[in-house]
């Protein structure tokens, strides 16, 4: 049976990328966590000033992260979380949530190479950086309710999060996890096509970005099918018509559907 986790829990980092700096930001800014109550490792001194400077307490050692948090996120590379995991094996008890951002590494590892099954996976993607993240979990065996409330407090200080299957991940991991760099396509591609409309380029890269970020907000505040949302600025003979019939020339969605189950599978490729 795991231990519930206090609310005064320490949260610690086992490296401090980017990726955990915009978790640390954000837990620290909300308030959900405040920084005097996060730890961090890096070999980097570099991101350890960064951490210190959040006045979060940072060290060289992994271990000593461990023995002073009661949830532990793995943020490190995917390719070394393997060789971390079984360093600290011995320090991971089952009083303490291990949660890892690793990209493809599945629960069924990271329980034999932590140890126990009290593990929440979670795959975030860079718009956490700005407090924008759609990050999807799955639970361990032993991980509970709380744990689950617990994650879900953390990773939405920095975006949203959604709870899953597991075997959905991969699926994730092409929409969520691959679709911001669609998006920046999307954004330079719009811009290129306001400079050739005579657009000054700052201007059109400034349009292109806040369309996009206007259109995401409008479909998600109003919760309406896209369809029909594209149909509301589509007039009779307008503008707007002349443009999709040439994105349904090109195949716009077809190789958008295209780019995300590519992904995907990539995904499932490199998990197995």
């Amino acid at each position: 049976m795991a231990v519930p986790i206090t609310e005064a829990f320490t949260l610690g980092f086992i490296g401090a990328g980017k990726m955990a700096e915009a978790i640390a930001r954000g837990v620290a800014t909300s308030g959900t966590i405040p920084a005097a109550r996060m730890r961090a490792a890096d070999l980097s001194e570099d991101r350890r000033r960064v951490f210190s400077e959040l006045g979060v307490k940072a060290f060289d050692s992994n271990v000593k992260v461990v023995e002073e948090s009661e949830v532990i996120i793995l943020s490190v590379k995917p390719q070394v979380v393997k060789k971390v995991a079984y360093e600290l094996k011995p320090f991971f008890t089952k009083e303490k949530l291990v949660v890892s951002i690793a990209a493809g590494t599945k629960l069924k590892d990271l329980q034999e190479w932590v140890g126990h099954g009290r593990l929440i996976r979670v795959m975030p993607n860079t718009p956490c950086l700005v407090g924008q993240g759609a990050s999807v979990m799955c639970l361990g065996d032993m991980a509970t309710q709380e744990d689950e409330k617990l994650v879900s407090s953390i990773f939405g200080s920095v975006g949203k999060i959604w709870t899953a299957d597991e075997k959905l991940l991969d699926g994730v991991t092409g929409l969520s996890g691959s679709g911001p760099a669609y998006i920046f396509l999307a954004i330079e591609a719009m811009a290129d096509g306001g400079v050739a409309a005579g657009l000054p380029r700052e201007l059109a890269l400034s349009l292109a970005s806040q369309t996009v970020l206007g259109a995401g907000a409008l479909a998600i505040e109003k919760g309406d099918h896209p369809g029909q949302l594209k149909d509301e600025v589509a007039s009779p003979a307008g503008t707007t018509i002349a443009g999709i019939c040439e994105l349904e020339k090109g195949g716009f969605r077809g190789l958008l559907i295209s780019a995300v189950t590519a992904a995907a599978k990539r995904s499932q490729e490199l998990s197995n």
